[in-house]
């Protein structure tokens, strides 16, 4: 596999990939939803400062809507986005990709304050990577997930004019493996397309650049480029 998906078959038999987010963009994401809660807070706490007590009660109510109401509309009506998330290019589905409802979106959320024991949202962070689909608690109780929202991209051709024949048979979803590289590698970094190349080293007898170069020019002959 070139990438962690998790797999969906949808009622018509279509199989979905869903690219699911690690912890790494998903922290970052939250740190600048962060930011923008307390920035709001920041701006709009002045203001209802100068209220006196009338404005201490408007802040409170603020305060419950930017740190709990915040996340769920936007979760609900943007797409499954948050503006963290959204610069992070991730978003949160259901666990059948389909768009994430009101009673997902709360639950997840409230159940952050699980997520947040005993501090610094350590047992979210545990069980996102004890978990082969990245979930914390919340996702798990919610049926939710959080993956990659990824654009279409065009198929790119292998950058290389060698034609080299596989030294053995295939099964179909080997040659798609190959073909996938061929396809996928330039968009990988080189130490990344030598590290899947070096998987299939059996296949290519070679390591490093000259796997890659192999493998590139074996998704050519299996696209039929002589």
């Amino acid at each position: 596999m070139l990438d962690t998906y998790r797999e969906v078959i949808t009622p018509e038999g279509v199989a979905l990939h869903l690219p699911v987010a690690g912890p790494v963009p998903r922290a970052v994401a939250w740190g600048i939803d962060l930011a923008i809660r307390l920035g709001i807070l920041m701006l709009v706490g002045t203001v209802l400062a100068l209220l006196g007590a009338a404005g201490q009660g408007l802040y409170l109510i603020l305060l419950f809507l930017i740190f709990w109401a915040y996340p769920i509309l936007f979760e609900v009506l943007w797409d499954g986005q948050t503006p963290g998330k959204k610069a992070m290019s991730l978003r949160v589905v259901n666990g059948d990709g389909a768009p994430v409802g009101w009673l997902a979106a709360i639950t997840r959320n409230l159940l952050r304050t699980v997520d947040m024991l005993p501090f610094g949202y350590a047992a979210g962070l545990i069980a996102c990577l004890a978990d082969p689909h990245a979930r914390r608690l919340g996702d798990m109780v919610a049926g939710t997930l959080v993956v990659h929202n990824e654009r279409e991209r065009d198929s790119t051709a292998a950058p290389v004019n060698a034609v080299i024949a596989p030294s053995a048979s295939l099964q179909p979803a080997e040659q798609a493996a190959v073909v996938a590289f061929g396809e996928r590698a330039p968009l990988l970094t080189p130490a990344r397309q030598e590290e899947l190349a070096n998987i299939v080293e059996p296949l290519t007898g070679s390591r490093g650049q000259g796997g890659v170069l192999r493998l590139y020019g074996m998704a050519n002959w299996l696209l039929g480029r002589r």
